[in-house]
């Protein structure tokens, strides 16, 4: 008999914010293979009778490829296993859960998302900086840092530049000199406000402001590490920290 894959946003960090759908297929789960953004608490928390398998990746390392992750979830679900695949934030935000869905579907495994809180709004929020705000900003971008090495951007630049509203960026830190000057080059204002918040909801949770034009600079001095959301635009000026 066929088991099943689930595909589970752990949300942004920590117990309070996984949603209560989440909780109850991780509770059935017979196998769950689990990333890092979940973070100590989660993972700690994981049913002691499921087979758990840490597939995430640590500076920059990947534990597991992608497509032996796939393969993994693809051989226990056809042992009749049900199988988590814990990710954090949302496994459609830039999680790749897209990906995996279509292969599970190509293997005739059964399978169901279930949402989580994503961290491009939610560690803005924990720290006061709304995504959206009715005067100033109507719109909000999110768009990754991180895109294959093996192809061209497919971030219209000069497009994002200039389009009013707030952008959001995810694993966005190991390229913050490019993305800076990609936008300045591009007509962005380089006194456009920026925040960087790193390890959003855990202890060690820091926020740094600065303009467009210092991002640069700020990544030398202060340091960035992952895991980090970068904010650009007006609404960061809400930040009251």
């Amino acid at each position: 008999m066929t088991g099943k894959v689930y595909l589970v946003g752990s949300g942004p960090g920590g117990l309070s914010l996984l949603t209560f759908r989440a909780r109850e297929v991780i509770e059935e789960a017979d196998v769950i293979l689990y990333d890092q953004l979940p973070g100590e608490e989660i993972i700690a928390s994981l049913p002691a009778a499921a087979e758990k398998i840490d597939v995430g990746k640590r500076g920059g390392c990947h534990t597991m490829k992608q497509e032996d992750i796939e393969s993994l979830m693809v051989r226990f679900a056809s042992a009749g296993k049900n199988v988590v695949r814990l990710k954090g934030g949302d496994p459609f935000v830039f999680g790749r859960g897209g990906e995996e869905m279509e292969t599970l579907r190509a293997a005739g495994i059964p399978v169901e998302a279930v949402p989580g809180i994503t961290s491009g709004i939610a560690v803005p929020e924990s720290v006061g900086i709304p995504v959206t705000h009715r005067d100033f900003a109507s719109s909000v971008t999110f768009i990754t840092g991180h895109e294959s090495e093996k192809e061209a951007s497919s971030i219209d630049w000069a497009w994002l530049a200039k389009t009013p509203g707030t952008i959001v960026i995810y694993m966005g830190v190991k390229n913050i000199p490019q993305i800076s000057s990609r936008l300045i080059e591009n007509g962005m204002s380089s006194s456009t406000k920026v925040a960087v918040i790193e390890n959003g909801f855990r202890e060690n949770q820091r926020v740094t402001c600065v303009t467009l034009d210092k991002l640069p600079e700020a990544a030398v001095q202060v340091g960035f590490k992952a895991p980090a959301i970068v904010v650009i635009g007006d609404v960061v000026s809400l930040y009251r920290g």
